[in-house]
């Protein structure tokens, strides 16, 4: 996925409907308490809530070891446009400065 001209690694495709739902509705319930926290300024909640928001994404596989196997490096967060997938994104949205 690319996001102003910069990649995010998606979630794994291999999870089963069932299990990314659950992850996602962990993940939102987390995100829900980072809000929360900030909120009333707990520093220890917060805490916890940012590891909770980190756990959901590492076992969605947007973070933590790549879920494919093919041998291809994790280019998460590189300018798209420093990565062997430039030429396939310009041909998406055409040429970037």
């Amino acid at each position: 996925m690319v996001v102003r001209g910069r990649l995010w690694r998606v979630a794994n495709p291999h999870l089963s409907p069932q299990e990314r739902e659950t992850l996602v509705g962990a993940l939102m319930a987390a995100r829900r308490q980072v809000k929360a926290a900030m909120a009333v300024g707990d520093p220890v909640a917060l805490s916890a809530a940012r590891s909770a928001v980190d756990a959901a994404k590492t076992s969605l596989g947007e973070r933590g070891s790549v879920w494919w196997h093919d041998g291809a490096k994790d280019f998460n967060r590189y300018l798209v446009k420093n990565t062997p997938y430039r030429e396939w994104y310009e041909q998406l949205i055409g040429p970037q400065a």
